[in-house]
């Protein structure tokens, strides 16, 4: 199984958070793109996607499902 990494820009660290977001401009109500997050890097990462108005949820990784909720590794590249 591949090891969940944050997705920070340059962070190698396991991710231990899931971090539910959608821009409403170009995503349905209903769907969720995922970021994940590092101790370290989930207030950051937060407030980025919060600032926008794209933040839905922050749950752990093993909440809700883990593995199966994670639907892209997009990564912060700001």
């Amino acid at each position: 199984m591949d090891e969940l990494i944050c997705s920070a820009k340059g962070c190698r660290t396991e991710a231990g958070w899931r971090l539910l977001w959608n821009n409403p401009k170009l995503h349905t109500p209903d769907r969720r793109k995922t970021w994940l997050a590092c101790d370290e890097h989930r207030v950051s990462l937060s407030d980025f996607l919060g600032a926008r108005g794209f933040l839905r949820e922050t749950a752990p990784i093993d909440a809700g499902g883990g593995r199966s909720v994670i639907d892209d590794r997009d990564r912060l590249e700001g």
